[in-house]
């Protein structure tokens, strides 16, 4: 049996490389949102939801960006030390935990969506069942050592990446008549308009897909959690950053188009994924199966990949004094297993609710880690506005701009914060991401009486 240490952030390893800390943020980020929640997107927006996701994209861009230039200039720092560094204890104290409240929400969410695609196939089996399963799997993995996790996460993100580019080819050569289908005519690209038209539900439904969106590119920012386990850090940060951006847009944008020209956008249902549905109703049913397969795969990657930021902020909190210590203890391979126990805790809790709420768990665990991504990206953009003037060193990575890119997407992502907030759909999940930001913010007034933000 492993022993456990009581630790500071001096027993994490420092292990991933490259290859792990990009492939692990893809894994974040190519997940549910994608996989499931593509089907609610593109019912919002119907084809133009695809600006809906370039749009977000270049958010993405400018928040990424600000986490390699901050990368450069404080070494071995992560992303709640930046907001730390800038802008005192109080802040980073509620942006940390906000964090790991995401990166809990998502991994409960990636684990029940694995469970509806294992349903696929075992339709009596309950939802509950299936995604405690997938939870015992994902924990099991995070016990490794920090290197075999990265191995073992590179190669499950890299089967999923190229399911998706295998999707993208097959896709394109049935939208076009390149490769046959089961169905009839190619249908081109008359399924864009022939419906309501390319934006049916208004210019307003590109905004309303935004939620879903922001969900779909959270994770993007566990780059900036691995900072501390990563090799030569302040070096690499910048080159992964601008190959991965590029990467996410393009594994969103070009299947929303492929689904939306091979099948209507308001033909697709709910209960399995649209990659599966696309390829159902072009009869390639066998093939539907092969990729049912890979989204369980996909799913229980980014779950991996959430369980891995979620103990990295628990484990970073606990060393500086914000988190019981019990969350601080490693083993002696450098894994936060006290962290990984309270994940563990939180992914049983998610198996409940998915028994109570089975039909509506999805709808209503969505919104949560939405409205949460955009509260954390507005933070580091702020971070990078307060200390560009100030910074220690010249850093090796500059973001466009500055101070006008960084400011007006922090303007922007605290519009639509703002916005979500008011709308009476999100009522409930956004009631609870603003409840838990206020039991945060008194909190840490209670436990910083003393200090100055």
């Amino acid at each position: 049996m492993e022993s456990a240490n009581q630790s500071g952030g001096e027993k994490l390893q420092k292990k991933l490389l490259p290859r792990h800390i990009s492939f692990m943020a893809m894994g974040g980020v190519i997940g549910t949102g994608i996989f499931k929640g593509s089907a609610e997107t593109i019912g919002l927006a119907g084809p133009a939801v695809v600006l809906t996701y370039l749009f977000g994209g270049l958010l993405l861009l400018v928040v990424m960006g600000a986490i390699a230039e901050l990368a450069s200039v404080y070494p071995n720092r992560n992303m709640k030390e930046f907001i730390r560094q800038a802008f005192g204890p109080r802040p980073a104290f509620i942006v940390g935990w906000l964090y790991a409240f995401l990166m809990l929400s998502v991994c409960v969410i990636e684990v029940t969506a694995a469970g509806s695609f294992l349903q696929y196939w075992m339709p009596g089996v309950p939802l509950w069942v299936l995604s405690l399963a997938s939870a015992a799997l994902i924990l099991g993995i995070n016990r490794m050592s920090v290197e075999s996790f990265g191995e073992t996460e590179f190669w499950l993100a890299g089967i999923k990446i190229a399911m998706i580019v295998v999707f993208i080819i097959l896709g394109a050569g049935l939208l076009f008549g390149l490769i046959p289908g089961a169905t009839g005519e190619a249908p081109g690209l008359t399924n864009f308009t022939a419906h309501g038209g390319f934006m049916p539900n208004g210019w307003l439904s590109i905004f309303s897909a935004l939620l879903v969106v922001m969900f779909s590119y959270g994770g993007s920012e566990l780059i900036g959690m691995t900072l501390t386990e990563a090799k030569d850090a302040e070096k690499v940060m910048p080159r992964v950053v601008k190959s991965f951006i590029l990467r996410v847009v393009l594994f969103y944008t070009l299947p929303i188009l492929i689904i939306c020209g091979l099948i209507p956008w308001n033909q697709l249902a709910g209960q399995n994924s649209p990659f599966v549905q696309v390829l159902e109703a072009t009869g390639l049913g066998g093939a539907a199966h092969i990729i049912n397969f890979i989204l369980v795969i996909a799913v229980l990657s980014a779950a991996n990949s959430s369980i891995y930021g979620a103990t990295r902020m628990l484990h970073s909190m606990a060393a500086a004094g914000e988190a019981p210590k019990a969350l601080g203890m490693t083993t002696e391979k450098g894994v936060p297993i006290g962290s990984l126990r309270l994940c563990a805790a939180v992914l049983v809790l998610g198996a409940v609710i998915a028994y109570v709420a089975e039909d509506n768990l999805f709808a209503i665990l969505l919104a949560v880690p939405g409205f949460v991504v955009l509260v954390v990206w507005l933070s580091i953009c702020l971070a990078q506005l307060k200390l560009r003037p100030q910074y220690p060193t010249k850093p090796t990575f500059r973001i466009w701009g500055y101070p006008y890119i960084t400011g007006a997407t922090a303007v922007i992502l605290a519009v639509i914060a703002a916005g979500f907030v008011i709308d009476p759909q999100n009522r409930f999940s956004i009631g609870v991401c603003v409840g838990v930001l206020a039991l945060l913010t008194v909190w840490s007034v209670l436990k910083f009486k003393k200090s100055t933000v």
